[in-house]
């Protein structure tokens, strides 16, 4: 990560509080992504980039920010730093979309587990879930390989005024996490290719627990999002198992 420290005259001789705060949650956020394996810290990071952005928006709107930007000349890195956040905000879009398919397609299978009380889940019911699930899994590796060469362009920033040039390159990099932690996200939802029902289900118990998550509706559904790769394993072992996982779950939320 670059290091920043140079100073001008568009800010107080001083440390900038705003900018400086920036700067600490950035790095914080950066190392913490870096270790982020699990379903749990994803979310935890998701949070935390939340309130990055808003303390860069902050920033932003200083008066001595505003001064520098409307005394700039060249464009053309603002132009693609906008450009840029627009193609996170289709990412978002996508991802959002996925979410409220998976939810859905997990909402019709505990209803066909509800009606029959336990029992065996009618075929047609199962069959349409792995359709849906197959669909959905396309869209996710086909929009992440399409993502391969996001976010890899060099901008030139203004030389001539280290702090312009030090806020552009925060942007930059928190563009870059936010693309990171997006796809990391579409992996979720892809799923691992393999995952026991052992590790699985505390998992989703700590998804349904997370404090940190933005709301109570993308805590529930990013908790869906990891109940979904435990479908075909519970089907192995019975839907009397599966409908106990179920109501056990959703206990636990009610708790939270």
């Amino acid at each position: 990560m670059a290091a920043f420290h140079s100073r001008s005259n568009s800010f107080p001789s001083q440390s900038h509080p705003v900018r400086d705060a920036v700067e600490q949650h950035l790095c914080r956020l950066k190392s913490s992504e870096a270790a982020s394996t699990s379903a749990t810290s994803i979310c935890t990071n998701l949070a935390s980039l939340r309130d990055l952005h808003e303390g860069i928006n902050n920033l932003i709107q200083t008066a001595s920010v505003q001064q520098a930007l409307s005394n700039e000349q060249d464009e053309n890195w603002i132009n693609e730093l906008l450009e840029g956040s627009l193609r996170l905000v289709d990412l978002c879009g996508f991802s959002r979309d996925v979410v409220c398919l998976t939810k859905e397609c997990v909402q019709d299978l505990e209803s066909s587990v509800r009606r029959h009380k336990g029992e065996t889940t009618k075929a047609i019911d199962m069959n349409a879930y792995v359709a849906s699930r197959k669909k959905i899994n396309k869209m996710v590796n086909k929009c992440i390989k399409n993502l391969k060469g996001f976010n890899q362009n060099s901008t030139a920033f203004p030389d001539k005024d280290n702090d312009l040039k030090t806020i552009g390159m925060m942007l930059k990099e928190t563009e870059a996490l936010a693309f990171s932690m997006l796809k990391s996200v579409l992996v979720l939802m892809a799923g691992e290719k393999e995952r026991s029902k052992q590790r699985s289900w505390p998992l989703l118990s700590k998804f349904t627990q997370t404090s940190r998550v933005h709301s109570e509706v993308q805590q529930e559904a990013v908790a869906e999002l990891v109940f979904l790769r435990h479908l075909q394993v519970t089907k192995k072992h019975g839907q009397h198992f599966f409908a106990k996982q179920v109501e056990s779950i959703r206990n636990d939320h009610r708790e939270t």
